[in-house]
């Protein structure tokens, strides 16, 4: 059961409020925007 908890997209935070917050305290600068187009898992 913890293994579907784990994937449950609750369980993760926004990648863009993370960058954003990242890039306005100055840790890292926004260059590009990347766009997924798969995901493998195995």
């Amino acid at each position: 059961m913890s293994g579907l908890a784990e994937e449950a997209p609750e369980a993760y935070k926004d990648v863009s409020e993370v960058v954003d917050v990242v890039h306005n305290i100055g840790i890292a600068k926004k260059i590009v925007k990347l766009v997924p187009i798969g995901v493998i898992k195995g």
